[in-house]
């Protein structure tokens, strides 16, 4: 059975989408664009964005009852890889020992402009 998540410390979800949905053993979290959720302001910096986003994500792994340490596979989109150093030292200082596998590409373009946006898989 399929269960909607929603975490009230997190964005709400600006279209047809929830922030994650699990299914039995596995969370499967929505793209976190790096929204405060609670001023609805998005910095311009890339270092604060990506901590905004996982900080979005650990909200929604949290709500659902996972841990951090259940995150298993990220995506990192990127709106110029030259961000990628930038980006990669806050998400290791985010994740610390736990090392989920990830990928990470650079798109045309972000909702909003963001210059990041990250998804996440959880399991159990």
């Amino acid at each position: 059975m399929n269960r909607i998540i929603s975490s009230k410390n997190a964005p709400k979800a600006i279209g047809p989408y929830s922030q994650a949905i699990q299914s039995d053993d596995f969370l499967f979290v929505s793209g976190q664009l790096p929204i405060d959720p609670v001023t609805g302001i998005m910095s311009d910096d890339v270092s604060l964005e990506t901590k905004q986003s996982l900080e979005n994500i650990k909200a929604i792994v949290l709500e659902a009852g996972f841990k951090l340490t259940d995150i298993v596979k990220c995506t990192v989109y990127l709106q110029n890889m030259n961000d990628f150093t930038a980006m990669n030292m806050v998400y290791e200082n985010f994740f610390g020992s736990h090392h989920p596998a990830r990928v990470a590409v650079e798109v045309a373009k972000l909702p909003k402009n963001a210059l990041v946006e990250i998804d996440a898989i959880c399991h159990k």
